[in-house]
């Protein structure tokens, strides 16, 4: 074939069968842009002139098939025809692909998404290539947008519609096995025989297997019914006025078959919606943070964990899930085992698989004698919150580290600059803060201390990286940057309840404004003594809130004493009924976060105001929708 294509390499075999190779140019993963679109236009213009046997799409790239749509390219949609010539150019060109007289089938082989599945659905076949990498799903709810390329219309129709909502309307992916036994894959190979069974399964002119009777008949007839059950899921998660995309996925697939160019009004609508801004702003921030620890040469293999209380329990656990072989030092077996059931509980609910759940608790190891320390590239001090307790750990801990090994605390309130006192090399101690419940929480904020060795922050941020979570430099100091502007921001929420309204409805305040948790319940999750020990440290010598006092006098201390603003015996929050929020009360209860996080920028404490508004959304949850506390603010003066 003599086209002229920079994206693309077309090879056809003696027998007529085609392989069309995406290596989009001058980047390290596929995406498709305008240029490589227009170049498989060109790809499927030449096969119509001369068809070819069978044609197979498969990644040039060492990972992933497709990331999905060119994200720079949505950032350039200022007007509303912009916008939906973006959606005709897809819709029409797949529309063409799942058309031709010629049998198709996609090698997917690590992450295949958004528009990236969307050509894969578009084929008549879809090999899932089984390994770690490969994910398949339609992610574009999580940038404020939808799938508008055929992925409404393909994928209920793949693997019903039940599925494929909830797929759509959360961004979940499926790995390659989960894919096959759910009907998205019609065969999960090893990456050995995937050339082989690729090239069987195209030309085996298998049927693809149908949607059992009732999937079709909620596909079809009683789509409404399936429809009105995912509206009142999605209602409890999401309020349309701050997240319009999943309400718009449930109508354009229910009302017009998953074709967004029937209702142009609504392309027009989510497209420049300010959510969708906002999520691709926070989208890029959160490949900044991935950015963070990149170009050094750390590898971890073994974590050595001290304290297997909740927080260094789950954060060994956590580690042994993504790979490492991880040693838990505690006082005692007695005081390990707890962590070592939490972490069953974990692999379990995660891997989904007996074999790969045994293999992770097989490399999570209790180690009484701290036998660990001396082979352990990352050493995680993890103890309860005593200076002098932890100057004797350090003091035993330094003469049999590696010389190379990273020596990190977990400290939430301790300043590092005490801690490293008794090191005969004080600048490689860094901090390592994770969140509870770490495997829920996604940033990590690496703490560095005046003096520390930048190699060490650089090594602990590829560590962050190397176990899937999210690292945010930032300098030592009170609370760091998430706890730090949460104090203020919880001290306002029950300084509201002192004034007499109700903690219901300080939540319900707080929820309307975005919220993924109210203040108060949050409080009660942390722990009412815990909230009163940060507030005395970080609240500036205030008094603490006589609501908070009165509870704690009691030992009222929340979710794990079952009761503190709430009552928690079921396990759950047990709400009244919120009364009328009063006019303001959320700008007022988030004005002083907003105001800490401004005041953490100008002391240096996270480099710039883009951090800041990563750190706090992934540190807390701040309406992502909203761009991050910064952002909304000058956006709303």
């Amino acid at each position: 074939m003599n086209l002229n294509l920079q994206h693309w390499r077309v090879e056809l075999d003696a027998e007529g069968v085609a392989t069309a190779i995406f290596d989009k140019a001058g980047e390290s993963a596929n995406s498709l842009s305008v240029a490589v679109m227009g170049e498989l236009a060109q790809i499927l213009d030449a096969f119509e002139r001369t068809p070819p046997k069978g044609l197979i799409f498969r990644s040039g790239k060492a990972a992933g098939f497709i990331a999905g749509a060119d994200i720079q390219e949505f950032t350039q949609l200022d007007t509303p025809e912009k916008g939906r010539a973006l959606v005709e150019r897809g819709w029409h060109l797949f529309n063409r692909l799942a058309a031709v007289p010629y049998p198709t089938l996609a090698v997917v082989r690590g992450h295949c998404l958004g528009g990236g599945l969307e050509l894969a659905l578009a084929c008549r076949y879809i090999l899932a290539v089984d390994e770690s990498g490969t994910k398949l799903g339609l992610p574009e709810v999580m940038l404020g947008i939808f799938p508008g390329w055929g992925g409404m219309l393909r994928l209920p129709q793949r693997v019903g519609p039940a599925l494929a909502l909830d797929m759509m309307l959360t961004g979940k992916t499926l790995d390659a096995k989960r894919a096959k036994k759910l009907g998205l894959a019609d065969e999960c190979v090893p990456p050995r025989v995937m050339g082989p069974a690729a090239r069987q399964l195209l030309l085996s002119g298998q049927a693809r297997r149908p949607l059992p009777f009732m999937q079709r008949l909620l596909n079809g007839p009683l789509k409404a019914v399936v429809a009105n059950g995912a509206r009142k899921q999605v209602a409890r998660k999401a309020r349309p006025a701050h997240y319009p995309a999943p309400y718009a996925i449930i109508d354009l697939w229910a009302k017009h078959n998953g074709n967004a160019l029937a209702a142009p009004e609504v392309v027009d609508r989510i497209i420049s919606s300010p959510t969708a801004r906002n999520l691709v702003r926070v989208f890029y921030m959160q490949e900044r943070l991935k950015g963070f620890g990149k170009d050094v040469d750390f590898k971890a293999r073994h974590v050595h964990v001290i304290g297997a209380g909740v927080m260094g329990g789950d954060i060994a656990a956590w580690c042994a899930l993504r790979g490492m072989t991880v040693t838990l030092q505690d006082q005692s077996v007695e005081r390990i085992a707890p962590a070592m059931q939490r972490a069953h509980k974990l692999y379990t609910r995660k891997l989904r698989d007996p074999l790969k759940a045994r293999a992770a608790f097989d490399r999570l190891i209790p180690d009484v004698k701290g036998d660990g320390v001396a082979h352990a590239d990352v050493i995680i001090e993890a103890i309860f919150e005593n200076v002098e307790a932890k100057h004797a750990l350090f003091k035993s801990l330094e003469p049999r580290m590696k010389p190379g090994a990273i020596l990190a605390t977990n400290t939430s309130s301790l300043k590092i600059e005490d801690l490293r006192t008794v090191l005969q090399r004080p600048e490689r101690l860094v901090g390592i803060h994770f969140f509870n419940p770490v495997a829920m929480m996604p940033l990590v904020e690496v703490v560095e201390a005046e003096g520390c060795d930048p190699q060490a922050v650089q090594a602990a941020c590829a560590f962050v990286r190397q176990i899937d979570k999210l690292p945010l430099p930032v300098k030592s100091a009170p609370g760091f940057l998430v706890n730090a502007v949460l104090a203020p921001y919880m001290l306002a929420a029950m300084r509201a309840v002192d004034e007499g309204i109700s903690p219901e409805t300080v939540d319900e305040a707080m929820l309307a404004f975005g919220m993924p948790m109210g203040p108060i319940e949050l409080i009660d999750t942390v722990g009412l003594d815990i909230a009163m020990a940060a507030g005395k440290q970080l609240a500036g010598g205030a008094d603490a809130p006589k609501c908070l006092l009165s509870r704690v006098e009691k030992n009222l201390l929340g979710k794990k004493s079952g009761q503190g603003f709430y009552d928690w015996s079921s396990g759950k929050a047990k709400k009244g009924a919120a009364g009328g929020v009063p006019a303001g009360l959320a700008e007022r209860l988030a004005k002083p976060l907003v105001d800490r996080v401004e005041q953490l920028v100008a002391d240096g404490i996270v480099s710039d105001a883009e951090l800041a508004d990563a750190g706090v959304i992934f540190g807390t949850g701040f309406a992502p929708f909203t761009g991050g506390p910064l952002h909304y603010r000058r956006h709303t003066r």
